[in-house]
Order: structure tokens, then sequence, then C-alpha cells
């Protein structure tokens, strides 16, 4: 059985909404975890506004679960509560808003880069928006093997000292990214890029701005429920393969495809935790179903309805979890 606790400050487009307004989302979460992964899961919404309330309140009832799924719970709060939770609870803690969206950023670009001829260690990537899920994805991408990968938010570049200043976790991410010391906007890291991820708002990315970018150029655009570019105008800018996180283009980035599979596999094992290596091999599990016959410029990431997800990355995140020693059985 899971735990999804929020406290609703961040539901995905509706932003602070408070805990009753966010209960339906936590209710088709966890019908999502039933019907694609056979997992029980419980809706957990906590009356709590700071990090110490949310805390105490799942170290509370931690006993009756097998894992926890945090979900809609604002930055930078999220990552201080999920720090203090895996480090003191026996059973998995998973943010789904930060490494469910990263795992399945990190799948659809292994099989995009496949498309395109390129190696992940030798690309240039832009995270735009580096809040929750955007710093989930630069950590995910750089486990992957990328080595250049520039964060940019609404103040431009992050880079050690910059005028503007780095809040919260900003200024980790700073000496982690940029390894080229750029500095600017989003106009002067985009150049020459080879992927642009974003995670923040609509419109964000002009096509005169993703007509800069390298040949066979690849987007994400997740801003929902407008991306930061629409397919068609990335499209006009040369961009070679698109995906969203919308279900009426192809290559749907969907959390679905991940977190009712990965806690099959961690319950499976009884698994202390979950890992980058657990992270890892479930990327890699969603990728490689993708056939080399079927990958195309609209074909990179599994459906979200495909029947075949859920197992293979609960055999891999289980397999995973065995090798790393964070595994009861």
């Amino acid at each position: 059985t899971v735990a999804v606790v929020t406290n609703g400050t961040a539901v995905l487009g509706l932003g602070n909404i408070g805990p009753e307004a966010g209960l339906p989302v936590m209710e088709g979460k966890c019908v999502l975890f039933k019907e694609f992964g056979g997992v029980d899961a419980f809706p957990i919404c906590l009356n709590a506004k700071t990090k110490e309330e949310v805390i105490a309140a799942v170290k509370a009832i931690a006993p009756t679960f097998g894992g926890i799924n945090l979900e809609d719970i604002r930055s930078p709060e999220c990552f201080e509560i999920e720090a203090e939770l895996e480090r003191d609870l026996e059973i998995p803690v998973f943010h789904d808003d930060q490494h469910g969206t990263a795992i399945i950023v990190l799948a659809g670009v292994l099989n995009a880069l496949k498309v395109v001829g390129k190696r992940i260690e030798d690309v240039k990537i832009v995270q735009n928006g580096p809040g929750a899920a955007g710093t989930a994805i630069i950590h995910m991408l750089q486990v992957a093997g990328a080595r250049n990968i520039i964060a940019v938010d609404e103040h431009g570049i992050l880079l050690p000292g910059r005028p503007a200043g780095l809040e919260g976790h900003k200024g980790k991410l700073a000496e982690e990214t940029n390894p080229e010391k750029l500095s600017g906007g989003l106009a002067e890291a985009i150049r020459d890029a080879d992927i642009f991820i974003g995670t923040s708002i609509a419109g964000a990315l002009t096509p005169e701005l993703a007509a800069t970018m390298a040949k066979d150029a690849i987007v994400f655009a997740m801003a929902n429920p407008t991306p930061e570019i629409m397919p068609d105008d990335a499209k006009a800018g040369g961009v070679r393969v698109m995906a969203t996180g919308r279900s009426d283009f192809p290559n749907q980035v969907n959390n679905v495809l991940c977190f009712p599979g990965l806690f099959k596999g961690a319950l499976s094992v009884r698994a202390r935790d979950i890992n980058d290596q657990m992270k890892l091999a479930a990327a890699y599990a969603i990728a490689d179903l993708i056939t080399d016959a079927d990958r195309s410029e609209e074909n990179i990431i599994p459906g979200a309805f495909d029947p075949r997800v859920a197992e293979a990355v609960a055999a891999a995140v289980a397999k995973a979890a065995r090798e790393t020693g964070v595994a009861r059985l």
C-alpha cells in the first residue's frame, strides 16, 4: 500500500489551491496506481502549511504503508520534505512531480538521441525552469552521462555569483551545471543547443530561438496546459523531435508510465529506498519498449495506456533494488 500525500500547495496547472481542492487529483492518482500497477493507494490530503507539519504527519502515518508518494508540494519545501523523510523512514519515499517526470524525460531523450544519431555525453542541453521537476531532470540526465547542461530561470542562466542572485537549491545547481560558464538569458543558452527541456511557462521558447538550435534539435516542452512552444512552431524552427506533456500531440511525457511500475517493483522486494540506480533502470525499461523498427520522430515514448510498461518497469526496478542492496527480499 502507498500513501499519496499532498498539502495542495502546487497542484499541476492550478497552484496553491489547498488540500480539499487537491483531493480529486490525489484520488485520480490512486486509481492509476491500482489500474496500472495493481498497487493499493490512499489519498492523504494534509491541512499542513509548513514543511515541518508535513514531515511530522507523514512520519506518524508511515507504519501503515509500504511506500510514500509525495505529490503537488511546492518548491523548495518539496526537496526538504523528501530528503528528511528518505533519511528517516525505512520505506521508499518518492516525489513523483520531480522524479517521475525526470525518469520519463530521460527515457524519451534516450530514444530521441537514437533517432538523430547523437550521444548523451556529447550533446548540449538547456533546461528552462529549474524548479522541482527541472532540477530532478538535470540530475537524472547527469546520472545517465550528460555532461553539458545549462539551467535557465526567469533571471537568466544559472551561474555562480550572478548579479540576480541564486535562491535556495539554485546555488548548488549553478555549481553542478554550465561547464562553459555561459552568462545571459535563454537566447545565449539556446544557441547551438542539441536539446531544450522546458518545465517553465507557455511560450518561453519562440520559433526564432528554436531556429538557433543545433541541427536535428530535440525539444521537450512540458509546460501545461500550454507548452513552451507548440509542435508546429517548433518544426517550423527546424526542430526534429518534439515532445510535450499533452495527450493530443505525439510523444506525451506522462508520469503514469513510471510511478505504478516503480512502486510495484519496489514493494515486490520490500525496498527500503528508491535510489538513482532504480530510477535509471526504470528509464531504460521504458525506453527499451520502443524497438529500433518502431522508433521515429513521433514515437520515442510508449503510449500512456501501453499495458507492457508497468510490468517492464517493475521488473527492472526490483532487479536494480536487489543489485544495490536496498531490497529486503
